[in-house]
């Protein structure tokens, strides 16, 4: 498949897939919607296969990468949902380590968070990444279908289960002691959640996440390194009370704003992934983990 960028596609196009990966419409309903939108050969159908993801153009650690050690994971759900599964990264090196957990989006467990998790391995850190979907038979290996599959779930039990996650990291001989957590999108959301439930996360960073409410902005205890698209309004709306909450409660944060970029620009699957954007965005991630699970 041709790689495409999202300057190849009209905005309102890259809005309305945002509202279609996200359940906000069907599939029919997006291809009537963007119809209006077609030049050429470059038809309603042929935008939305363009912008459906391809792993191959994620992969910048290798699953046999030697200084890497991979692992899948089965962990009990504290929900009762069913077996838990993750994937399990961490250097070869052997050593105490410091730990992230690494939530995916609204679509299970994919190969773009995987590679996420070796990245973080070949940066020193013991990285798990739980699978949401392993309760019902896991990640399918096809991006529609695992968003239908995500939406059934009972979001709380959801929720439980990939915080069951940390558990699984503090319970590893190599870990540190000092556990972060990234997520993107929905595991954004997560990432802000785990913040308030978890007064030991020693960092936290997430990616173009819904905001939690001020109530519970005031159980958060970790510093916050805050990710946020500036084309990603619906995401972006929430980030003005939020603030208000944040600095109320003496919370330590930063925020960064990618002016021109889309929801979802981290991922390096589809046309919405903005390099500069996401090379900039990842350095102050690393730097932040550095700072907060290293020092």
């Amino acid at each position: 498949m041709e790689r495409k960028k999202a300057s190849d596609f009209p905005q309102e196009v890259l809005d309305l897939f945002d509202g279609y990966v996200h359940g906000g419409m069907n599939r029919r309903e997006f291809l009537d919607r963007a119809a209006k939108y077609a030049v050429g050969g470059f038809t309603a159908a042929a935008m939305l296969e363009s912008l459906k993801p391809n792993f191959a153009w994620a992969q910048q650690v290798a699953k046999d990468d030697k200084r890497i050690q991979t692992q899948y994971l089965d962990y009990g759900s504290p929900q009762g949902s069913g077996k838990m599964k993750g994937y399990l990264a961490r250097p070869t090196k052997a050593g105490k380590l410091p730990a992230v957990l690494v939530i995916h989006e609204n679509r299970g467990l994919n190969p773009y968070i995987e590679d996420v998790a070796r990245r973080l391995a070949v940066q020193g850190y013991l990285a798990f990444a739980p699978d949401a979907l392993a309760p019902v038979g896991g990640y399918p290996g096809d991006e529609v279908k695992a968003v239908g599959m995500f939406a059934k779930l009972d979001a709380k039990k959801r929720f439980e289960d990939l915080l069951a996650g940390a558990g699984v990291l503090k319970s590893r001989p190599e870990f540190s002691g000092k556990l972060g957590a990234v997520g993107f999108c929905f595991g954004g959301l997560v990432v802000n959640q785990i913040a308030t439930r978890m007064p030991d996360l020693a960092a936290g960073v997430p990616f173009y996440g819904r905001q939690v409410s001020a109530a519970d902005t005031a159980k958060i205890k970790a510093p916050l390194l805050i990710h946020y698209a500036g084309l990603d309004v619906g995401v972006n709306s929430g980030w003005p009370a939020w603030e208000t909450a944040l600095q109320t409660n003496k919370v330590r944060y930063q925020v960064h704003f990618y002016e021109g970029v889309n929801h979802a620009f981290h991922n390096d699957t589809t046309p919405r992934y903005d390099a500069a954007a996401a090379k900039l965005a990842w350095s102050r991630t690393l730097a932040f983990f550095k700072q907060h699970l290293k020092g």
